[in-house]
């Protein structure tokens, strides 16, 4: 009888990767959950903080969002109260997109948050070998960190 193909499959570096990915992303998203947010409100918060005050456009593309995307996490992170949208001062015909105070601390709280989350998925790896592994990742990724 021949062997089952699954232990080969799952032997696979891309197969690995997707499960400890998957498995990161859900203590995430658990961890945020815990806060009120998804995936992307921490992401938008996180951009806006970086980039404020930014134009709506140019922060869905910063985040790599479709703009009817952008524009529901939007909808939601002011109706909270954690982003403000006003007219643009370079240019009126847009909004601009700010953080709030407590947008900015709710930002604080989901870093935490998140640093945990990710101290949970490497916790059965040393600091050294969590260095070597990150840095690992972002040679195979193609991003410089």
């Amino acid at each position: 009888m021949a062997e089952a193909p699954l232990p080969a499959i799952r032997s696979l570096p891309s197969w690995l990767l997707g499960r400890a990915a998957a498995r990161g992303r859900a203590l995430v998203a658990d961890a945020l959950a815990a806060e009120g947010l998804k995936m992307w409100h921490h992401v938008v918060l996180s951009a806006v903080r970086d980039l404020q005050p930014v134009a709506q456009a140019d922060l869905g593309r910063s985040v790599g969002l479709d703009p009817k995307d952008l524009v529901g996490v939007l909808n939601d992170l002011q109706s909270a109260g954690h982003v403000l949208r006003a007219p643009d001062p370079r240019d009126r015909r847009k909004n601009a997109v700010s953080l709030t105070d407590g947008g900015a601390r709710l930002l604080g709280r989901c870093e935490q948050a998140a640093r945990e989350a990710n101290d949970a998925l490497l916790a059965p790896l040393s600091a050294a070998e969590r260095d070597q592994f990150t840095g690992l990742l972002i040679r195979i990724s193609g991003t410089d960190g």
